[in-house]
């Protein structure tokens, strides 16, 4: 069997499955070699799932892991780091009964005895009650308040220099369901989000923004600026993320659905929430454009796909570009199942689930509704978390971004990847044993060009388990200026989102 039909002997998915004991309240000094640039300063933080154990029960699926957040604080060529769980009410419940009592995306929780089936079915009336608040994946500032997020409607302030909990909110109120993981942050300061909302009786989506403001809190002066019609009445789409434009909202309806009626179902019978989410591969995928300024919606369809991540949108020229990391189908989201991670070397197929493309599609905004769109591969290479330019180019035209190597199967599998969409060159990082985190790109002071600045990527290793490396690169070459090498008191786990807070936070 070839390195293409199996896992590459190099890339270890077990990384995924590693559990932190022990939190790091006390900023560790790292060991620094080459120069940090002397104008880089302010603080990385990372969110993730810190452990996939409680007592002697194992969560089912990665996404499931107590979220943990990471801190790397850049400050006059130093670096420390400092790692803490955030103190969920998933987590404190877990870890006074030693066991799994919520349950989560993948995670059926253990049967509570005190709990009849009368209990249950009131359960659909007070969804806070039951929707675990465990937000382990992203991190988003909102004014200058920083919270990390997930899917769920809860969010939670964190300080950014110690990494305690301060606040848990609730967006019940407007996202009864769910809300992607990828806010998008204006210039101004204003906050959007894609989100689901139980509108007389029937789930619809809704665009929320949270205008921004210096003395007020953001989330209570949180108002819809959208309400869509689903494509399926009863079934919502599954959506990760989304696209922005000067002009339109845009977002991909594809054929993974949330189905209400297994949603009622499993609340009852107590199942996860990913067995409320139906791939149906049969159905085209359709792109939604919302204009932002008369509200008129247009779909256009494309042929079937999915995803997680919009890499970029913008105008130009009379069209809309949207920028994707594609999947033929979900099954990435059957990857990161805690057997399948285990079983991964003896399974032929996993990895196909984990191949994914980096696709442009182009909308002329003259094209009728419904009309076909047909992608182009920006380049040959799979690729995961992608990253761009984000303050200067988020809903513009631009030309770089950045990745992981997403493909198990590929010699890019773990390298940190740059992609010219403009002539389809390909540039890639790697060291052996290395595992990086999505690349953070900060622009240097004054910067002329799309790429000048570096990218910051926190790497942890598979022969060393209690290590983490905070890595910075030249963004226009991906060579290494310099590293913080960290040894940690207990393991140190993968992560997925990350936002970089500058020692000095304007808002223009």
């Amino acid at each position: 069997m070839s390195q293409s039909d199996n896992l590459s002997s190099e890339y270890d998915m077990s990384t995924w499955l590693r559990c932190c004991e022990q939190e790091v309240k006390e900023p560790l000094e790292g060991k620094i070699k080459g120069d940090i640039p002397s104008w880089l300063s302010g603080t990385l933080i990372r969110n993730g799932p810190g452990t996939i154990r409680i007592g002697s029960m194992e969560y089912a699926h990665v996404f499931d892991g107590s979220a943990y957040l990471h801190s790397f604080a850049i400050n006059k060529g130093k670096a420390t780091y400092q790692g803490r769980f955030l103190n969920t009410e998933a987590l404190k419940k877990n870890r006074k009964a030693n066991r799994i009592v919520i349950t989560e995306f993948g995670t059926k929780s253990v049967p509570d005895p005190c709990h009849t089936i009368f209990d249950r079915i009131s359960l659909f009336f007070d969804p806070l009650s039951y929707i675990t608040d465990n937000a382990g994946v992203s991190i988003y500032p909102f004014g200058d308040q920083v919270y990390a997020m997930t899917e769920v409607p809860t969010v939670f302030k964190i300080d950014k220099k110690s990494l305690e909990t301060i606040e848990r909110k609730t967006l019940i109120d407007s996202l009864i369901v769910c809300h992607t993981a990828h806010p998008h942050i204006m210039p101004n300061g204003d906050v959007f989000n894609v989100g689901v909302q139980l509108i007389k009786g029937f789930l619809k989506h809704v665009i929320v923004k949270f205008p921004y403001s210096a003395k007020e809190d953001m989330f209570d002066t949180a108002e819809v600026v959208s309400v869509i019609e689903p494509r399926w009445r009863f079934s919502p789409t599954y959506s990760h993320s989304f696209g922005i434009t000067d002009n339109y909202f845009i977002i991909i309806e594809q054929p993974l659905i949330i189905s209400t009626f297994s949603l009622m179902k499993n609340v009852v019978i107590n199942q996860p929430y990913a067995s409320n989410l139906h791939w149906y591969p049969e159905y085209e995928t359709l792109i939604l454009l919302i204009n932002r300024n008369t509200g008129e919606k247009i779909r256009y369809r494309a042929d079937t796909f999915f995803f997680m991540h919009v890499i970029n949108s913008f105008e130009s020229d009379g069209k809309v570009t949207i920028d994707v990391c594609s999947y033929e189908d979900a099954k990435i989201i059957d990857a990161m199942y805690v057997d399948a991670i285990k079983n991964a070397e003896s399974n032929p197929d996993y990895g196909q689930w984990c191949q994914s493309r980096p696709k442009r599609f182009e909308i002329p905004l003259d094209a009728p509704p419904f009309a076909k769109v047909e992608p182009r591969i920006l380049a040959d290479v799979g690729i995961e978390a992608p990253r761009i330019n984000y303050d200067a180019y988020n809903g513009r035209p631009y030309r770089y971004f950045y990745g992981i190597g997403s493909e198990v199967t590929s010699k890019d599998a773990g390298s940190i990847i740059k992609i010219d969409t403009m002539t389809g060159e390909v540039k890639t990082w790697r060291e052996h044993d290395g595992y990086p985190s999505e690349a953070v790109f900060i622009a240097r002071p004054d910067a002329k060009d799309e790429d000048d600045g570096v990218l910051l990527s926190a790497i942890i290793w598979g022969k060393i388990d209690n290590a983490v490396t905070l890595i910075v690169l030249d963004a226009q070459d991906l060579q290494e200026i310099a590293r913080a090498e960290f040894s940690t008191p207990s393991e140190m786990p993968k992560c997925f989102h990350g936002w970089f807070f500058p020692e000095k936070m304007t808002i223009t």
